[in-house]
């Protein structure tokens, strides 16, 4: 794959970029930021233009506002907090183009800096718009994608835009997340071992199928785990279990033995008698959930089990919480699961919003390898797909001169 990246321009002074960033982040009822990984990863691209003497106009959207315009969507919370971690001002545009915008971007001198409002408030963004596309535009000279999370949509501010933009390169941050995905997928280092956990096997299927071709070892925990365990003939009372896939679950796993790929699932869990977090619950075999109790995590021997099989691994990768973690009565299993990835001595790769919020909230983040700041972007390389965002950047697309 070959894209062009923005330290790879020469001359950026007194031209106006482009980066499209995401900027989606959790806020509390009152509208503060309540945790802006995000946001920082996008700083070292933005601080990099700035210094060069660039104009920079960004764009985000927040949220799902539907192509209408509600307050609390605004980007204003997050130009706030980008202003704080720049130290320097960025200014909140009232829309996404118009006269007033025009007169903000216009008014820009070399180091400055515009937020655009929320870009989800026109239905143009997505669907993909030309129109809206060549509005957002607005003639900037260099567009800059650095908002990974999003780059596996066609959105109008992700691929139709550059087609407007003569000259077209990725940020840090994406180059950041390709690096490591390639580390991963393309040429790892082995043994190579996929943890997939949440609730459903339906989301990660295609991952499934593809990984059992690519991987060493599976370990599967979380609600997704109990579809193959029923497919095995265990009960398993009322956890969460996608009947319709059981017979898919047969084959994923038949075809893991034949192709020599260990595959793990749960020995043990913590079972409760109702999905909330004061329930009455304990710990059982995976062979012996009662009727009428549901699994709500992985139990101590698992977490060992788990944990061994990262012994001799060399990269890792993982995606879904092991349990339901927000809950504290059934968090362990998730945390056990994150320190076991922080102490092996392997190239770590975690993605997904959940699996970052639980390795956080262990308080491993900072021993892990990358933490990539996508979901559904994250889960689609893995499945090999390509992402328009990205297809965008690569060599057919590129236009201008460096």
């Amino acid at each position: 794959m070959s894209i062009r990246y923005i330290d790879e321009i020469k001359d950026l002074k007194g031209k106006k970029v482009f980066i499209r960033v995401d900027f989606n982040v959790p806020q509390d009822d009152k509208g503060a930021i309540t945790e802006d990984t995000r946001i920082v990863g996008a700083v070292p691209t933005i601080k990099y233009v700035l210094e060069q003497g660039g104009k920079v106009v960004l764009a985000s959207h927040l949220g799902r506002p539907k192509g209408e315009k509600k307050a609390k969507y605004s980007m204003a919370p997050a130009t706030t907090r980008l202003s704080e971690l720049l130290g320097k001002p960025v200014i909140q545009a009232p829309d996404c183009f118009g006269p007033d915008v025009d007169g903000l971007v216009n008014a820009m001198k070399p180091g400055d800096a515009v937020m655009l409002e929320n870009v989800r408030f026109y239905p143009g963004e997505e669907k993909n718009d030309a129109g809206f596309a060549e509005k957002l535009a607005n003639g900037c000279e260099i567009y800059v994608n650095d908002a990974f999370a999003v780059s596996h949509r066609a959105h109008a501010s992700v691929e139709a835009i550059t087609k407007h933009i003569p000259v077209i390169a990725a940020g840090f941050l994406m180059r950041n997340e390709m690096t490591f995905f390639d580390k991963a997928m393309q040429n790892p280092v082995r043994p190579l071992v996929a943890i997939l956990g949440g609730a459903k096997v339906s989301g990660k299927l295609e991952v499934l199928e593809t990984l059992i071709n690519k991987v060493d070892k599976v370990v599967v925990g979380g609600g997704m785990a109990f579809t193959f365990l029923k497919a095995m003939g265990y009960n398993v009372g009322k956890s969460l279990v996608e009947d319709e896939l059981i017979p898919t679950a047969r084959t994923i796993m038949e075809t893991a033995r034949d192709k020599g790929v260990m595959f793990y699932l749960p020995v043990d869990c913590v079972v409760a008698n109702a999905f909330e977090a004061n329930a009455t619950n304990f710990i059982t075999t995976a062979q012996e959930i009662p009727a009428g109790w549901m699994a709500l995590d992985i139990g101590p021997a698992t977490t060992t089990l788990f944990a061994e099989t990262l012994r001799d691994a060399k990269t890792v990768i993982w995606n879904g919480p092991m349990g339901v973690f927000e809950m504290d009565a059934f968090c362990r299993g998730t945390f056990a699961m994150a320190e076991a990835v922080a102490n092996c001595f392997a190239t770590t790769i975690i993605g997904g919003g959940d699996t970052d919020s639980a390795v956080r909230k262990a308080g491993v983040e900072n021993r892990v390898s990358y933490i990539s700041t996508g979901g559904g972007a994250f889960l689609e390389l893995l499945e090999g797909k390509t992402l328009p965002g990205v297809n965008a950047l690569e060599v057919p697309a590129m236009k201008g001169d460096l």
